[in-house]
């Protein structure tokens, strides 16, 4: 069952328990995929971009979140991260850091990097390999810390 399928069946399904949050995330979640199919022309979005929507929705939440807690809204904050979570449910699993590190570290030994001027190097390797599958802040931070240890 495609991502769209599975959307439009738990949302009928949170309709029928009166899950508001749920039935909230995932049309707006619905409506996100609309605005991409509009963009790209009426096609029929494939999962990689329906994967890369979800991607940017997942950022923004998390971003959300941390400017939340900065200005010390707990309850904004708790409302993002329940929506983050339903979100989650329809991305594919996310790498973890270890995961990510791994990964990272055999990528500066492939391409030579030798410390911070080679983020562009290893940037350019790794994306395509945890595009989707890894939250990009994580992503650039594991890179920069490993980079930076190089160099001292």
């Amino acid at each position: 069952m495609s991502t769209q399928d599975q959307l439009t069946e738990d949302l009928k399904t949170a309709m029928k328990a009166g899950d508001s949050v749920t039935k909230d995330t995932i049309r707006m979640i619905k409506a996100a995929l609309q605005n991409a199919t509009l963009a790209a022309k009426g096609e029929d979005l494939d999962d990689a971009s329906v994967n890369q929507v979800l991607a940017k929705m997942a950022k923004e939440y998390r971003d959300s979140i941390t400017t939340y807690g900065d200005a010390k809204r707990d309850d904004l904050v708790a409302k993002e991260e329940i929506e983050l979570a339903v979100l989650m449910r329809y991305l594919p699993e996310q790498m973890g850091a270890d995961e990510v590190r791994t990964i990272v570290e055999a990528i500066v030994a492939e391409v030579g990097a030798t410390g911070p001027g080679d983020k562009g190097k290893v940037m350019g390797k790794l994306m395509p390999q945890v595009k989707g599958k890894a939250d990009g802040t994580l992503v650039n931070t594991i890179v920069t810390e490993i980079l930076a240890s190089l160099a001292s």
